[in-house]
């Protein structure tokens, strides 16, 4: 087709005058008139800033070795000044252009340049320098050699910003054992470090780098630290969290995951720590390096604790890094290692953040992370994938208990192929959360449902199934447990007799739980039990009477009184509903319970609450008090 050739030859036009272009440049950086050396210079640095492209293809055409006898041979400080700042250029974020500038010998040439005495010369060594220590490829420094110990002072005593940052920078990249933290920390690298905090937008980020590798892992140096100046510096750190440029509130960020993963006991306030989730969280929206290492950043804070889990999960971490993760664009691999740990430490421990996790529709996502070319995001994907499948049974639980609410769906099919036996098989779960999940869709199940349904659950659990249930170890399932069968005896009085079978096993074992003074949320569906049993036949009535106040008296420890004094509004609520149900004028025995209710005292507690905070109990407590009028009581 014309248009697609067309279109082919101008891009080839295109690239042959670029590669043109750099070759000409490239010739005359070994140019011997100075003048257009320099000017060389500055077009090879100026091409290659922030372009990995250009950068790969002057290094083909041999640019460092040209820039790096430029900068040995000649002594005009322009010249110096432009060679270091295309060296440093090329070395910036990019391994190739740091490798080749150390093949080129140029170290002991840039650190040479610090001791010029014009300061635009040193100023682009020292940058040269530092972007050299970004990458792994740099030379370490063995500390313990005290000549290396006094070029580090010499570096952070310098007044010249981005000399004394060079200093924290080789600190940062090559402290690296307990043995040379301890080293720096007794020779008062500390003390100097901190002084970079009041510092220079390049001094504060060089410092807070060098700092967290101090501290990592090492509770002395950190207790040092702290100590400095009463933990002025501590509060430092944490203020530079809100400061407006991301990489600073990065790295104060990172430096507080440090300190607190060493020694938590310095983070005892839970708005600090919420500050620091949310800041990183907003920080993993960054779409430059901020955003790569906030991820790993975040994954280590969280990592093995289930409070700070707790926050970046009410925070909204999921949703935000399953977003980031479908935006369809190309993510660096450090960003998306720590994206996927960051979501397998919260899916760790919390139920809820499994269920939401899986709830996103991430098979995908992480199928294609399993099969990433990286093996850092390949191992953080299966580390995910492991911890979000722990609950697999538990989230479809979850899923099926909404589906069962949802008065569209088609109960009768699921019912038809056995869900109620297969989940009254997971009510036995030795997993309390599939346990507890089982229960609630169960419970769905059985909401206004009628009696045809009730009576074919009823003969799968039958009582000493539900005794059991009830009787849980976990407080949770015996909640879910107690509001199934809430459900169950709701309705008609057939539904009300099957808490009777057996002789009452199951009314009994209510009455039991609800006297060993239960949480509030057990002991609310508890009381709803005994409301709709007590909506009955007198024999019906009679009996939850037996279980309020049983003999012989001492049992009791009138619970009644307790759950009307409850700050929980339900409970008070649950317990005044029981009562109108219990002393309706309509019942034969109804006067005689209310006498008693009186005798023990719930009828004057119900007389002190006619003002109480909740509308709902206030009303309730106004029919109860109005029945007992009939009763002839003021």
């Amino acid at each position: 087709m014309p248009t697609s050739s067309s279109s082919s030859s101008s891009f080839s036009s295109a690239a042959s005058s670029s590669g043109n272009r750099q070759a000409d440049v490239f010739s005359r950086l070994a140019s011997s008139d100075p003048e257009v050396k320099l000017k060389a210079l500055r077009e090879v640095k100026n091409q290659i800033i922030g372009n990995r492209t250009k950068k790969l293809s002057f290094l083909k055409l041999g640019a460092v070795p040209a820039i790096a006898s430029a900068l040995s041979d000649s002594e005009c400080n322009s010249i110096l000044v432009q060679s270091a700042a295309a060296l440093g250029s090329f070395a910036c974020g990019f391994e190739a252009g740091v490798q080749a500038v150390l093949d080129a010998g140029v170290f002991p040439l840039l650190l040479r340049l610090l001791t010029s005495s014009d300061e635009k010369v040193v100023d682009a060594g020292a940058r040269s320098l530092r972007m050299i220590f970004q990458s792994n490829q740099a030379p370490k420094y063995d500390f313990l050699q005290e000549k290396n110990m006094k070029f580090l002072f010499s570096l952070l005593n310098s007044e010249n910003e981005n000399v004394s940052g060079l200093g924290a920078s080789i600190i940062a990249h090559a402290c690296g054992t307990t043995v040379q933290q301890q080293v720096l920390c007794d020779a008062g690298v500390l003390e100097k470090l901190v002084i970079l905090l009041d510092g220079s937008l390049s001094q504060r980020e060089a410092c807070l780098e060098s700092l967290a590798t101090v501290l990592k892992n090492n509770p002395e140096a950190v207790s040092r630290f702290v100590g400095l100046e009463a933990g002025r510096y501590l509060s430092s750190v944490t203020e530079l969290t809100k400061d407006r440029y991301p990489r600073t509130r990065l790295l104060s960020c990172l430096c507080l995951v440090v300190i607190y993963n060493t020694s938590p006991s310095y983070f005892l306030n839970m708005g600090t720590k919420s500050s620091l989730v949310t800041t990183l969280l907003e920080l993993l929206n960054d779409h430059g390096q901020s955003g790569d290492d906030a991820a790993l950043g975040l994954s280590s804070l969280i990592a093995e604790k289930e409070d700070l889990q707790k926050l970046a999960y009410e925070a909204n971490a999921i949703k935000n890094i399953v977003d980031i993760l479908k935006t369809g664009s190309e993510l660096h691999p450090k960003r998306l290692q720590g994206l996927f740990l960051s979501l397998a430490e919260l899916c760790s421990k919390l139920e809820d953040c499994r269920c939401s996790f899986l709830s996103l529709e991430m098979l995908d996502l992480l199928v294609n992370a399993l099969r990433h070319k990286n093996a850092d995001v390949r191992t953080a994907a299966c580390i995910c994938f492991r911890n979000a499948a722990r609950s697999v049974k538990v989230a479809v639980l979850g899923a099926l208990s909404n589906i069962v609410l949802d008065f569209s769906s088609p109960k009768s099919t699921f019912i038809e192929y056995g869900g109620i036996k297969q989940l009254i098989e997971l009510s036995k779960s030795m997993d309390p959360n599939a346990r507890c999940s089982a229960l609630r869709a169960l419970r769905n199940l059985m909401f206004l449902a009628d009696n045809k349904r009730k009576e074919l659950f009823y003969s799968e659990v039958k009582a000493q199934g539900f005794v059991s249930l009830i009787s849980d170890p976990e407080p949770t399932v015996q909640e879910q447990a107690l509001a199934l069968l809430r459900n169950l005896v709701d309705g008609c009085i057939n539904s009300i007799e099957f808490v009777f079978d057996e002789d009452g096993l199951i009314l009994d074992t209510v009455g039991k739980q609800l006297r060993k003074s239960p949480q509030a949320h057990m002991a609310i569906q508890g009381m709803y039990v005994l409301t709709n049993v007590a909506s009955g036949t007198e024999l019906h009535k009679e009996a939850v009477m037996q279980q309020l106040f049983p003999q012989p008296q001492a049992e009791s420890n009138n619970f009644m009184l307790k759950f009307l004094q409850s700050h929980e509004s339900q409970l008070r609520s649950a317990t005044v509903w029981t009562i109108i149900n219990l002393i309706s004028p309509s019942s034969p025995g109804a006067h005689d319970r209310h006498v008693k209710l009186r005798d023990e005292g719930i009828i004057p507690q119900l007389k002190n609450m006619v003002n109480d905070a909740c509308l709902d109990v206030k009303i309730r407590i106004r029919t109860v008090l109005s029945q007992s009028m009939s009763f002839g009581d003021n």
